[in-house]
């Protein structure tokens, strides 16, 4: 992998099956559909009324008109449509979505997302986030495992949450955890990285299975 990024993004396309309805949030999620093959027949989904999205253009290439929802530059595969935003939250809170892949601030020790801040900040704020987890069927969190040398896994959100609902799947440059009623749960280790590095990043607890393997990308 190029970069920390692209490792997390090409780990969270391997939970993406045939035939999926699949949001992106804005940022590191969008960077999905650059690892998922057309063939698959996935559609992606972004809140501003896109229904699939592929990969981002080349240079040179980006079309003002086709935008994620964060205005990021993307194409669209064949049979896209556009909808307007009244249809496409109706997919989301009608619960059609197969899929979130969303970008995290911080997730507690019970699994629950945080990723916008107070009111009165400009960016992030809240967007589409406290609709998608609560209506999509399966919600995973696309982020870097730490900032500023500061854990994102965390013993409980200093910011506000995004839901009480718990998320289903966590994958970060240095982990994929998965939260259940028991806790987080370590089930892989990036390639190279060791479960003593994760614990030391990790300031929530982990439950520690047997047998921890490497991300296969």
């Amino acid at each position: 992998m190029s970069d920390a990024k692209d490792l997390i993004a090409a780990r969270v396309a391997q939970e993406i099956k045939h035939g999926m309805l699949v949001n992106l949030g804005i940022g590191l999620p969008s960077l999905v559909a650059g690892f998922v093959p057309e063939s698959l027949g996935v559609f992606f989904q972004a809140e501003n009324g896109v229904i699939g999205l592929g990969a981002r253009p080349p240079e040179g290439m980006q079309d003002r008109h086709l935008t994620d929802a964060g205005g990021g530059f993307v194409t669209a595969v064949p049979g896209a449509a556009s909808i307007d935003s009244a249809m496409s939250f109706g997919l989301i809170r009608g619960g059609h979505l197969d899929m979130t892949v969303l970008g995290g601030l911080q997730v507690d020790a019970l699994g629950r997302l945080a990723n916008w801040k107070v009111p009165g900040k400009m960016v992030p704020g809240m967007g589409g986030a406290m609709d998608l987890v609560t209506g999509a069927a399966r919600v995973i969190v696309a982020m870097q495992h730490a900032a500023k040398g500061q854990s994102k896994i965390v013993m409980a959100c200093t910011l506000p949450l995004t839901s009480t609902r718990r998320v289903d799947l966590i994958v970060t440059d240095l982990a994929v955890i998965e939260p259940s009623d028991a806790g987080l749960t370590l089930r892989e280790r990036a390639p190279g990285i060791s479960v003593a590095e994760i614990l030391a990043a990790t300031e929530a607890p982990l439950i520690l299975p047997e047998d921890i393997p490497e991300m296969r990308l």
